[in-house]
């Protein structure tokens, strides 16, 4: 119990230093621990990693396990704990815009905090989050002079430095930008003085935009200041280790859940059972499966091989990943490569339990003197042999494609099918945004002119361009679709996300058209969207270089790259390549 408590207190320190990695490492390690021993005191462990996954954006995760607290809370009559659950839940529906549900369980917390004699300051910036997003500026601004106030008060400095970060976003989206500087100011000293880098980085993000219209070089200065505090919490390295960590607890989950089904299944073996006819049974049973298993394994051999060497290409195109620092939008591709490799492998797993059971048949067969019995048997043997080579085959030809596509540009252009390329492209990047969120629909449309033939181009260089803009074109439809579904009924204008992809050869160049019919590019910023660093996605969710790549490459290639767009009605880019 002592070291389920250590570990949920280091889990917090590493997360507020901003080592998300190693905080869910020590809270993960908390659960273990609870597990092994049967014990249920790591309500702090679940906290941990419910806030870490809201930095992370992981909303759905972080839901989990914070109702899990609660629930453990609940029985236990843990009321502190409780009351840090139900705050971050409110959290969590505030970032997905369930603002109902979100005041709903802030009001809770504050009445489980002022059961044990707690003002929790952080609470009042979550209501003043909410009055903002419902248009109640002035109550919004209310709430987080009070989050400042309790905070100073208490001496709460990780708070104070969030509520100073608050009030500074308030008055720059009111259009006072000399408040705005002093409070963002405040909140970057505060965080600075107790090294909390989530905190140091949403403070030196505002002073870089507070700054860019009147001073370039403080500007530059701060944009500097937080993107290496970005790189430092959101890094490439750190985000690979925590989808391992998540991987693993999962799959240490799975073992748990397979463990006490295994023990259920037991338990009614020995109710059915007694004495010396139980225990002759099970030692039947036993020695039955060890023969399968090794008749198994002689006949699956081959397939595991090719299954091994299948993983060990995929570690391999891992490494590629996240060696190639011009990558980055390739993380966008795992999914979708996973969800496509996933079928293939299902298909092999299946067959090969199916053929487990076939041959201990067939063998019951021929010892009974079926020999027909047994040939049939045999046939079906032989055809999910095929089927699982088949698939196997399959599967290697996904990860070949997937290699293929992880390579580093070694800068020379090859004759490309550039339908090709973008029809394989347009696939990955749906399939990618679907193992991400299930909710996620919109209309593909394409129109490819079969003319062209091949061009002369790097084409993992325009892969990467047709990729960004795809992924903001599903991104665009993606926002508007859940803006509209807000709506009452009433207003809502029945909108149905639709992305269309289409190339053309014209006049002696080649050009592909990506058009969504989302929210538009407002005016006044179409002029800086291929800057670098420039992006309209919000803080955490964009870096500001994709698009500046895509121009940086389209010009490259002696090419340019184009933008048309209405506000409400959508966006059309265009890249023109030479022929």
């Amino acid at each position: 119990a002592g070291e389920i408590l250590a570990l949920s207190f280091i889990s917090y320190t590493m997360q507020q230093m901003g080592n998300l990695p190693k905080s869910l490492e020590m809270a993960f390690k908390a659960l273990q621990i609870g597990n092994a021993n049967k014990l249920e005191n790591y309500a702090g462990a679940l906290n941990a990693i419910g806030e870490t996954y809201i930095m992370l954006k992981y909303y759905p995760k972080a839901l989990i396990y914070l109702r899990k607290q609660k629930s453990i809370c609940e029985t236990s009559g843990n009321i502190e704990a409780l009351a840090y659950a139900k705050k971050d839940m409110a959290v969590v529906f505030e970032e997905m815009n369930q603002l109902d549900s979100a005041l709903y369980y802030e009001q809770l917390a504050i009445e489980d905090f002022r059961k044990y004699g707690r003002e929790e300051p952080q609470t009042y910036e979550t209501l003043g989050n909410i009055k903002m997003k419902t248009g109640k500026h002035v109550e919004a601004l209310n709430f987080y002079q009070k989050d400042l106030q309790i905070s100073i008060k208490n001496n709460e400095r990780r708070a104070s430095a969030g509520a100073y970060n608050k009030i500074a976003t308030f008055y720059k989206n009111i259009n006072q930008p000399d408040s705005a500087l002093y409070y963002a100011t405040k909140g970057l000293d505060e965080s600075l003085a107790i090294s909390q880098k989530p905190s140091i980085l949403e403070a030196a993000t505002l002073l870089s935009e507070l700054y860019e219209q009147k001073d370039t070089k403080e500007s530059l200065r701060y944009l500097k200041i937080a993107n290496a505090y970005k790189d430092s919490v959101f890094g490439t390295g750190n985000i690979q280790a925590i989808q391992t960590l998540v991987t693993q607890e999962e799959e240490h989950q799975k073992e748990i859940d397979a463990a006490k089904k295994t023990y259920k299944t037991q338990l009614t073996q020995y109710g059915l059972l007694a004495g010396l006819v139980m225990f002759l049974a099970i030692a039947f049973i036993l020695y039955r499966n060890n023969r399968r298993k090794q008749k198994a394994n002689v006949l699956l051999f081959r397939q595991k091989e090719e299954i091994q060497s299948t993983l060990s290409q995929l570690k391999s195109t891992q490494s590629q990943l996240i060696q190639s620092e011009k990558m980055a939008s390739l993380g966008e591709l795992t999914a979708g490569i996973a969800h496509e490799i996933q079928n293939p492998l299902n298909f092999v797993n299946n067959f090969s339990e199916v053929n487990k059971e076939l041959l201990v048949e067939m063998k019951d067969e021929m010892n009974k003197g079926n020999l027909d019995d047994a040939n049939a048997i045999a046939n079906d043997v032989i055809a999910n042999e095929e089927k699982i080579n088949q698939h196997g085959k399959r599967a290697d030809a996904i990860v070949k494609g997937m290699l293929q596509h992880s390579q580093t540009s070694a800068g020379q252009k090859e004759p490309t099918d550039i339908n090709k390329l973008v029809d394989e492209y347009l696939g990955l990047a749906y399939h990618g945004l679907r193992a991400k969120d299930k909710s996620f629909n919109t209309t593909l449309k394409t129109d490819f002119d079969e003319t062209i033939g091949n061009i002369n181009i790097i084409p993992q260089d325009i892969g990467r361009v047709v990729l960004n803009l795809i992924t903001n074109a599903f991104y665009a439809v993606d926002e508007k679709q859940k803006a509209e579904s807000k709506k009452p009924k009433a207003q809502s204008n029945n909108y149905e996300p639709t992305v269309s992809i289409s190339t053309k050869k014209e006049n002696g160049k080649i050009k592909i058209a990506v058009i969504d019919n989302g929210n538009g590019i407002p005016q006044k910023i179409v002029d800086k969207i291929f800057q670098p660093f420039f992006t309209t996605k919000p803080t955490g969710q964009g870096t500001g270089l994709g698009l500046s790549l895509a121009y940086d490459i389209v010009k490259a290639h002696g090419g340019e790259i184009k933008v048309e767009t209405k506000e409400n009605e959508g966006t059309e880019f265009i890249v023109q390549l030479p022929n």
